[in-house]
């Protein structure tokens, strides 16, 4: 009697074991999300770059030449922004709860975008970067050619046709799930 007893707590143990090592594997993600933060740093350098380019070329420019550069500084800071929704998110679904709770300027939806909300935010994100390629392209259509053109508007037709799949998915999910 003795010796079955023991087995199952042999067996409890190592299974806790095994388990807490594969949860303990969560903090694997943390140089990813580390990495993201460094690449927003490179995104900020190239902005100032095409920022300080922008301010020395302004009254040789032609209007259409800073419209492109101001598109250009939007298009940095939407993939910054992004890198950011997905280091926060990220790290925050997958590896540890940010410990910043009564910080002032915590962003609202810290703590409150889970898987689903985060392919959302990624998905928008996609879609306005896409808008924003598109209308440069747009600008400048003479550069290039119409099959070119047309394969630009159909890439981004994809991103805006998988970001309505994708909020229809997410909808039919949470009918089913709250019935």
């Amino acid at each position: 009697m003795t010796y079955t007893s023991k087995k199952p707590r042999q067996a409890n143990k190592l299974e806790h074991a095994l388990e807490s090592f594969i949860f303990k594997g969560r903090w694997l993600l943390a140089p990813f999300f580390v990495g993201l933060l460094f690449a927003v740093v490179l995104l900020l350098i190239k902005f100032f770059k095409q920022l300080y380019l922008m301010g020395i070329a302004t009254f040789s420019a032609t209007n259409q030449e800073l419209l492109v550069g101001i598109l250009t500084l939007v298009d940095t800071a939407l993939l910054a922004g992004l890198l950011l929704i997905i280091t926060f998110s990220g790290y925050e679904n997958f590896v540890s709860k940010l410990d910043i709770d009564n910080h002032e300027d915590r962003p609202s939806w810290m703590g409150k975008v889970g898987f689903s909300g985060l392919k959302m935010k990624l998905i928008s994100a996609i879609v306005a970067i896409s808008a924003v390629e598109l209308l440069k392209v747009f600008i400048n259509s003479g550069a290039y050619p119409n099959d070119e053109l047309l394969w630009k508007v159909i890439i981004h037709i994809t991103f805006v046709m998988s970001g309505v799949l994708f909020a229809l998915t997410d909808y039919l999910n949470s009918k089913t799930q709250s019935h």
